[in-house]
């Protein structure tokens, strides 16, 4: 009888012992899924976070535009007057006009080119000018590439009239530096 006792209390003890294991097993399981799911939780909270980041810088650009614009506008009008170009005459904010009346001359009269590089060579104010304004669009671009999460923004002033000008722009400074005139 003592020896059954002993064999039942060695099988409980084993059964607990395996119960004890299994739990153990169980809650390691439980505990690798909740780290993974933590784990998981903090990289979104992360990205949200970068893109709240990036909205904020988005919209601090978007708010401060006006300014960014006029600053912009300040530096083409001398170049304007030098190359003897008028905006265009549309409903368009004043800095979109002055650039699309630059484009609009170039494309119809390539000279324009020229008598830019005449302007940079012969003119420092206009040079300076120049030189202001491809350094603040070029800022600009570079600020709205880094916080424009998808993209479109950006690309929209880079292809756009902006983008445009900076490429005449930088053409006609390029011009300037090779030639002896």
């Amino acid at each position: 009888m003592q020896d059954m006792l002993l064999v039942i209390g060695v099988i409980v003890i084993l059964l607990v012992q395996i119960a004890i294991l299994y739990f153990a097993y169980v809650s390691n399981a439980r505990m690798r899924d909740l780290s993974k799911t933590l784990t998981h939780q903090y990289n979104i909270i992360v990205k949200i976070q970068s893109t709240l980041k990036n909205k904020s810088a988005t919209n601090a650009v978007a708010e401060n535009a006006e300014m960014i614009y006029q600053d912009l506008l300040q530096n083409l009008i001398p170049i304007m007057a030098a190359i003897d170009v008028m905006p265009r005459t549309t409903s368009e904010h004043p800095l979109w006009r002055a650039l699309g009346g630059i484009m609009d001359e170039y494309a119809k009269n390539p000279f324009t080119l020229e008598k830019l590089r005449r302007c940079i060579k012969l003119d420092a104010e206009v040079a300076r000018s120049i030189d202001n304004y491809m350094n603040r669009a070029d800022a600009f671009l570079n600020h709205l590439t880094t916080t424009d999460p998808d993209g479109i923004l950006a690309a929209t002033f880079t292809d756009g009239l902006l983008g445009q000008s900076l490429t005449l722009f930088a053409q006609a400074k390029q011009l300037a530096a090779q030639t002896n005139e």
